[in-house]
């Protein structure tokens, strides 16, 4: 049964994986395309012709999001609903699949409407140092929606309730004590209505800082699973992880801004434009940050993963739970269908934590 579950496993994450290249390929062929045969700025000047300025910038967003998602749709139903019900990993019926869908489109809809009328408002008033305000409005937004996911994003998919088992919970909020984590409380999320996967969480910023167990991992996890499962994820907030990530991706993203500064001028003549203020350049900058992105991920990847070791020592040392920390990734990767012992290539660009072999081995050895 071991055998059967790893080579599921290994099927599982190939096909995964092969979507996530194949993402990345696909938006790279859409873009140039949608810039090249001009396309994208017909959309622009027929909007423009129908509606005022304020609004051309939330109706091309919208038409050409929406584009992209019918674009992407066979792919998109296959490798989040099909593929998950193939390996038996999801519960989810496909009205309800579709209701996440739109709810998923109209949260990313509303944030890039505000990140790109912030990039084009602060773009024609600060032309010289566009790159540095929009950097710092990005980083503010995202530390914004940081504090807002626990208390507005999550309850749209999931039903918040306060954990039901009173023994678990005060052993939380005791582990949370020790470590000196202030909490606002625990709680449980109905994962099982959509999937069979098991997840914890430490969300939030400032007041909205909880604990959120998946009722999948509640149910079917010992209390000394669980606890070590928070002890590594308290370990992160108090080795102050979360900034050093914050940082990270800041200056990713200032780095980025700065780049299609200084080069943009080159990439906009390619495509047949005279400036990024024009809303049909706008596809330049997503090719730019998905350029980045592939650029960037495999060394996140690589400092996530060393912030992931450090916390696990933590909550090894804490909670001296070193069986129940071996017991608890045993399960996770069988529920889970994790891949354990993933290609070095595949680990070097899409692994943010070790995997699970490497997790068990280190526990082993302290």
């Amino acid at each position: 049964m071991d055998q059967e579950i790893f080579h599921r496993a290994k099927r599982y994450s190939a096909i995964k994986y092969s979507f996530a290249l194949f993402d990345i390929a696909y938006i790279l062929f859409l873009l140039p395309l949608f810039l090249k045969t001009g396309l994208s700025k017909t959309l622009a000047s027929n909007i423009a012709k129908f509606l005022v300025f304020p609004l051309t910038v939330p109706a091309y967003i919208l038409i050409a999001s929406l584009g992209y998602y019918i674009l992407d749709f066979p792919f998109s139903i296959y490798r989040s609903f099909l593929l998950e019900h193939k390996f038996s990993l999801s519960t989810q019926k496909i009205t309800d699949w579709l209701k996440d869908q739109c709810k998923q489109f109209s949260i990313a809809y509303i944030i890039s409407l505000i990140l790109v009328a912030a990039f084009y408002f602060i773009l024609g008033r600060f032309p010289k140092i566009w790159w540095l305000i929009v950097s710092l409005f990005w980083i503010f937004f995202s530390l914004i929606l940081a504090r807002l996911t626990p208390v507005i994003i999550i309850p749209l998919f999931f039903k918040y309730k306060k954990l039901s088992d009173e023994t678990l919970r005060m052993r939380i909020l005791n582990l949370a004590q020790k470590m000196r984590v202030k909490i606002l409380d625990c709680f449980e999320i109905d994962f099982s209505k959509k999937t069979l996967k098991a997840n914890a969480a430490f969300v939030g910023v400032g007041k909205t800082k909880r604990v959120i167990l998946a009722d999948t991992l509640k149910d079917k996890y010992t209390h000394d699973e669980i606890e070590v499962i928070l002890a590594h994820e308290f370990a992160h907030y108090k080795l102050k992880h979360l900034i050093k990530l914050i940082l990270i991706n800041s200056l990713i993203t200032v780095v980025s801004f700065y780049l299609i500064f200084k080069t943009s001028s080159y990439t906009l003549r390619f495509f047949g434009f005279a400036s990024l203020s024009e809303i049909a350049a706008l596809p330049v900058i997503l090719i730019y940050f998905t350029l980045f992105g592939v650029i960037t991920q495999p060394i996140e990847a690589y400092l996530s993963r060393r912030l992931e070791r450090n916390a696990d020592k933590m909550a090894l040392e804490t909670t001296g739970l070193k069986d129940a920390f071996i017991s608890m990734m045993e399960k996770l990767a069988a529920q889970n269908l994790a891949d354990r012992t993933p290609h070095p290539i595949i680990k070097f660009f899409f692994f943010d934590h070790p995997p699970i072999d490497e997790r068990i081995a280190f526990a082993k050895s302290t």
